[in-house]
């Protein structure tokens, strides 16, 4: 049997496998529930987000045009959503959650989550990092975006021995070339991480490397990402987000700020912060997409440049979005 026939017989299999699975964590989530899986899924892309065009969510979605309209119409009877000509384009149709319909999305998302930490109730830290590693792969593998099936492997993994040494070492080399940071700011990477090193709490904190894999199968460091409790309570801080330079483009930037967000919200943080700079129009951009929103900025002298600070923050629970 060769390589390719191994690979169908083995992807079938996982298929059918998973089928099971997805049946046992349908009828939990599911339960006082008349919503289907696919109307489930619509909310739970129309809560990550404030508003879609109905053409966009339905081709992410691959929903059929008549099934989809049928699925709108629905929501819109029952208050959950309301639909609008497009800001900018009227020949477009948007659609948005009520606050009827957050609280739904946000009800069945609760409900898919306690069955899906149910399942995963046996495997120990280890067996987690190892599954929630494969299963970027074969999403990355399989995922049929630009750059086709031989697009670079991406794999986000805890910090290990060598890791913190690097993470100080290319801030401070990137942001002098990039920027113009002096030493200085190489020194508070410094200190982030010393002290994330010396003290952090896994339960409440934890960073990630992103491996990309090179053509012999070896892997390299691309990027990293940090989140930290703060100081106000129940809030956590996103730290040091790097992407190598040749490794952007990739969704690198995207996967580390997404893998952050969703660790501060399944451990119960209420909201998420960052400082970044106004000047970083690339983080900047990562960081809107993923729901953040700037709040106040500031002026300063830091790392031998005339800099404007922003803090951006982004709730994580339904009682911070409507404060």
């Amino acid at each position: 049997m060769g390589p390719q026939q191994a690979a169908v017989d083995e992807v079938r299999e996982f298929s059918r496998f998973f089928t099971r699975v997805l049946g046992v964590l349908d009828y939990a989530g599911r339960l006082e529930s008349t919503f289907t899986l696919a109307e489930a899924r619509v909310l739970y892309e129309l809560a990550r987000r404030e508003r879609a065009t109905v053409a966009d969510l339905r081709a992410e979605l691959g929903l059929s045009a008549a099934y989809f309209s049928r699925m709108l119409s629905r929501f819109d009877q029952d208050g959950l959503v309301v639909r609008s000509a497009h800001d900018v384009d009227a020949r477009y149709q948007q659609v948005s959650l009520t606050e009827a319909g957050r609280a739904e999305a946000a009800r069945l998302d609760a409900r898919a989550r306690e069955a899906v930490t149910a399942l995963l109730a046996d495997l120990s830290p280890a067996r987690l990092g190892e599954l929630t590693g494969s299963l970027r792969t074969a999403r990355a593998l399989l995922s049929g975006s630009p750059g086709g099936p031989d697009k670079p492997v991406i794999r986000l993994r805890d910090p290990e021995p060598g890791d913190l040494g690097w993470v100080v070492a290319r801030n401070g080399a990137l942001y002098a070339r990039e920027f113009g940071f002096d030493a200085s700011y190489e020194a508070l990477v410094a200190r982030i991480v010393a002290e994330y090193a010396a003290d952090h709490d896994p339960a409440c904190e934890r960073g990630w490397i992103a491996e990309l894999e090179q053509p012999d199968g070896s892997r390299r460091p691309v990027g990293a990402v940090f989140c930290v409790r703060d100081h106000a309570p129940d809030t956590a801080r996103l730290r040091l987000l790097l992407v190598e330079p040749d490794a952007r483009g990739l969704g690198i930037g995207e996967q580390l700020v997404s893998a952050c967000v969703d660790f501060a919200r399944e451990t119960g943080y209420r909201e998420l912060v960052l400082w970044t700079q106004s000047n970083l129009t690339s983080a900047r951009r990562i960081y809107r997409r993923a729901g953040f929103e700037p709040y106040a900025e500031t002026p300063h002298h830091s790392f031998g440049r005339r800099l404007v600070g922003e803090d951006w923050r982004l709730a994580l629970t339904d009682d911070q979005e409507r404060r």
